[in-house]
């Protein structure tokens, strides 16, 4: 099939890989603008602009796919599909009309839970015991298009969005691989969404990653996992930041919210709404990560301390 990719982040370029893998014929990528990235504001290429420089696959990167140029260069280049994985942007009925067999989605998670923003980061901190893929038509709205093909996979005990999100990308590229496969032998299904199930998730922003230790125990090890790597979960040591990557729920039913309670050889508890939350891997601001036996070899914790 002659195929338009659009996408941007690392979650986008195994998909790409597979469609160029399956022997699909890519006919463009459009991605997201380059952007100034770390310290230094070098301009840094999108992940899926990167892969498709390797495959000399040509590459546009519109600041908006609707505008008239863009929409001109979709209809000459004529694909049959049009596929988008974390685009970053809607696409308009003007776009979606085009292609033979339409424009398709590889959203992350299963729908119609979690529409929107974020749904591997939710996944996590909502402590969803499972999550997937969903292949689907794409429509006016935001993730609200006939649904196609799933795929699940559990969530583990100790699954962080960054384990979660490699574990989607691979099972979302294998899927929309299937998927193209149906849509040309015309054996694709269309099932309607029930809005009655949907789950508008927001964006994250970095200030949810501050622990606020009024909640229970269970709650704060959920967000820990959620946002790592990003954008991490943190609270305030001796008024530095100090990120937690790690944490496990313990027994704890002395001490006020926010108390350091106990300091062992590898774990600092925390006491909270319920139970405590035992931090095991941690990175004090301006030091590297590390597991809580490191630090504690280097810093002195006292019990009482109120973080």
């Amino acid at each position: 099939m002659k195929v338009i990719f659009m996408g941007t982040p690392d979650f986008s370029v195994r998909t790409l890989e597979k469609i160029i893998e399956a022997g699909h014929e890519v006919l463009a990528v459009m991605t997201q603008p380059d952007k100034p990235k770390g310290r230094g504001k070098a301009v840094a290429f999108p992940p899926v602009k990167e892969k498709a420089l390797e495959h000399n696959i040509p590459v546009y990167q519109p600041i908006k796919v609707r505008e008239e140029e863009y929409v001109n260069i979709i209809r000459e280049l004529n694909p049959d599909v049009i596929v988008t994985v974390a685009f970053g942007q809607i696409l308009p009925e003007s776009i979606l009309n085009i292609p033979k067999y339409g424009c398709i989605n590889v959203h992350a998670s299963l729908l119609p839970k979690y529409r929107g923003a974020a749904p591997i980061q939710w996944a996590v901190i909502d402590g969803e015991k499972e999550s997937g893929v969903t292949t689907m038509y794409m429509a006016k709205g935001i993730d609200t298009g006939d649904m196609i093909l799933k795929a699940v996979t559990p969530i583990e005990k100790d699954e962080t969005y960054g384990s979660l999100h490699d574990k989607l990308a691979v099972l979302g590229a294998d899927l929309l691989v299937e998927t193209l496969v149906a849509l040309e032998n015309g054996t694709a299904i269309r099932e309607e969404q029930d809005d009655s199930l949907s789950n508008y998730v927001v964006p994250i922003d970095k200030t949810l990653g501050h622990l606020d230790f009024n909640k229970s125990a269970i709650e704060l090890e959920r967000l820990i996992r959620g946002l790592n790597p990003v954008p991490s979960a943190y609270t305030f040591l001796d008024n530095k930041k100090l990120k937690v990557w790690k944490a496990e729920v313990v027994p704890c039913k002395e001490g006020k919210e926010g108390e350091i309670v106990q300091v062992t050889k590898d774990s600092i508890i925390i006491k909270t709404k319920e139970d405590g939350l035992a931090l095991k891997e941690i990175q004090l601001e301006g030091k590297k990560r590390m597991e809580v036996t490191d630090f504690l070899r280097g810093y002195n914790i006292t019990v009482g301390t109120v973080l």
